[in-house]
């Protein structure tokens, strides 16, 4: 895992043409917005998350957020630990992100 600031993420999203964009935020959260293509996946919802995040290609880089970097971190580690070698991780989550967002 990596943490990565703002700029940092966007840049390496930008550039990464195997990035998958992963939000971890509860419904509630999302419906404030979302940044554009990201898979929406609650880690407060334990098993939904696992079975969702087993299902992913692990060949990918995911690019993962949630509100402030706290619950990010821990999708990482949990991705990790399922063998996933490429997360970053958002630094500052989608209360920081100053790009774009979509609904």
């Amino acid at each position: 895992m990596a943490d990565l600031t703002q700029q940092q993420w966007q840049e390496e999203l930008q550039q990464d043409e195997n990035a998958v964009i992963l939000d971890v935020r509860t419904e509630e959260e999302t419906d404030e917005g979302i940044i554009p293509n990201a898979i929406v996946i609650d880690i407060y919802q334990p098993q939904e998350f696992m079975s969702k995040v087993e299902a992913l290609d692990k060949s990918k880089t995911f690019y993962v957020y949630c509100r402030s970097g706290g619950r990010s971190a821990q999708a990482c580690a949990i991705m990790n630990q399922l063998g996933f070698d490429n997360t970053k991780n958002l630094l500052g989550g989608f209360s920081e992100w100053t790009g774009e967002v979509t609904n």
